[in-house]
């Protein structure tokens, strides 16, 4: 039987902020266990939190860059559940009937099974993150479970959406779009492997056109491909179901990436048995318009509007646009040497008319592109280096003045591809490196013109078979020239002088 799935997402962003939401504990990934805790986080008898003002602000930044409607007040409930990485036996949230959370409302495009869809948000709300289990790791009594609090009090924004999201391949699109804005906006860094950006999911089955069906929640996804699998696999189970007769039950269910399948871990619990109330410790909080119209004008151009003015302003195909705003430290890299290339040329440009300057301008930029998406990411997988350790190593101005080297002669591309290289490995310019290894590229006539005579005296039938029609062999003597001269010889010089002395038998 054929049945449609109906998916929501709930994904939580840690947020950027230097300290936790309610303490001044810092906020950094590992440390020794409970090394980076306080009274307030760990929930002790009379200790006060003080709400975090740069987790708000991060909060309606996100809600600002998905047209969220920002509220006017806020309000903290406390959401009441026992867990032994719980401290205080109940949670810092926000909810609905408790006070506004942050922001209602809101949505992103994605790329759907059927074309563009928008996915609606629900709300986006702060809350605070609780411990860590450890059970059965390395250097742990098998036999015992253990409780680190350092992540205890981190500050967590999550973002609910509504179900709208048809299959696994849009709910990874969804999440994916979400994360790059999280990191676009500088709020959330997205790493998934280390936990601080995580997802929930929410999936029924039904037939098309029927009321929703009955929930189930999925925990324990840490990858956008665990995501799909989890959703593949539980979409098949549902509808196994309900094809056996069987009915489907509200559960929350977690996913084991080893076997590749859900296992129930407790009943799905409905919001009542939080029992949400206002938190007696925590005041309202009153989000002034003038904050958010400071906070709005502070937003960087979003990853969509950036693309399509790539489209406009550099006249790149759209794939290739996309491409290079997946990411804004991408996105920056790309201008910043794109003006590095143009601010070299000013002076040609300047003697240019429009038409002309623009159609160089937009050269420039495909070069750049071109570079960067193939050579570029070729280094940056082959040496294992993240974009800060790249930009380290090569920064926007170095790759512009390779590329200044190659349009001016003085190397090949072919050489210029291992120029790159050494860079990579060395951090050194590229002119430190084509002197060093003595890479200039030979642009001498007369010199070139010695090395095609040698080549030519040596194939006396290939000359001839070329002169009778063979044409092709043009790239034969070619690479006999390029091998000769160590791949330093002009290829635009050698293709001229070649020609020439072929056809003057």
């Amino acid at each position: 039987m054929n049945y449609e799935a109906v998916i929501g997402l709930e994904v939580h962003a840690q947020l950027l902020t230097n300290s936790k939401i309610f303490c001044g504990c810092p906020v950094a990934f590992g440390g020794e266990p409970n090394s980076r805790v306080c009274p307030i986080c760990l929930g002790m008898p009379g200790v006060l939190p003080v709400l975090n003002r740069r987790a708000v602000e991060y909060t309606i930044r996100m809600a600002l860059a998905v047209d969220g409607r920002v509220a006017e007040t806020s309000a903290f409930a406390r959401k009441n559940y026992f867990y032994p990485d719980l401290p205080k036996g109940y949670q810092i949230s926000q909810y609905d009937r408790a006070g506004e959370p942050i922001s209602l409302d809101g949505g992103i495009e994605i790329e759907g099974e059927d074309g563009p869809r928008f996915v609606r948000l629900r709300r986006i709300h702060l809350e605070e993150e609780a411990g860590k289990s450890i059970h059965s790791e390395p250097g742990y009594d098998p036999d015992l479970s253990y409780i680190d609090f350092n992540r205890t009090g981190v500050p967590l924004m999550e973002i609910v959406s509504e179900p709208d999201i048809r299959s696994p391949r849009e709910a990874s699109a969804y999440l994916a779009r979400l994360r790059q804005i999280l990191q676009y906006i500088g709020v959330c860094d997205g790493n998934m492997d280390e936990g601080s950006l995580r997802c929930d999911a929410n999936v029924s089955i039904r037939k098309p056109g029927d009321p929703l069906g009955e929930l189930v929640e999925i925990k324990n996804m840490n990858s956008m491909r665990s995501m799909e699998r989890a959703l593949e696999f539980e979409i098949e189970r549902q509808a196994d179901l309900l094809d056996d007769g069987g009915r489907v039950v509200r559960q929350t269910r977690l996913w084991n990436e080893e076997e590749r399948e859900t296992f129930p871990m407790r009943s799905k619990e409905e919001a009542h048995d939080y029992r949400y109330f206002p938190d007696p410790d925590l005041v309202t909080v009153e989000i002034a318009r003038s904050w958010v119209d400071e906070i709005g004008e502070d937003l960087p151009e979003l990853p969509d509007v950036r693309m399509q003015r790539f489209v406009e302003d550099y006249g790149l195909p759209q794939d290739m646009a996309r491409q290079l705003t997946e990411n804004r430290a991408r996105a920056d890299y790309f201008e910043a040497c794109v003006g590095q290339v143009a601010g070299d040329a000013s002076g040609e440009a300047a003697s240019q008319d429009s038409g002309e300057a623009s159609g160089k301008a937009a050269g420039d930029a495909r070069t750049v592109s071109n570079w960067m998406l193939s050579e570029l990411l070729r280094v940056q997988h082959e040496n294992r280096m993240d974009q800060q350790t790249l930009e380290e190593r090569i920064p926007p101005d170095h790759l512009a003045q390779l590329l200044g080297q190659i349009k001016e002669g003085k190397i090949s591309g072919k050489i210029g591809k291992d120029v790159l290289d050494v860079m990579a490995e060395s951090g050194k310019a590229p002119a430190s490196v084509i002197e060093e290894q003595g890479l200039v590229q030979i642009s001498d006539t007369g010199e070139l013109e010695g090395v095609v005579d040698g080549i030519l005296a040596e194939h006396p039938d290939d000359v001839a078979d070329y002169r009778a029609g063979k044409t092709k062999l043009l790239g034969f003597f070619m690479g006999q020239v390029m091998r000769a001269t160590q791949g330093k010889a002009n290829p635009k010089l050698v293709n001229e002088l070649l020609r020439k002395k072929l056809a003057e038998g």
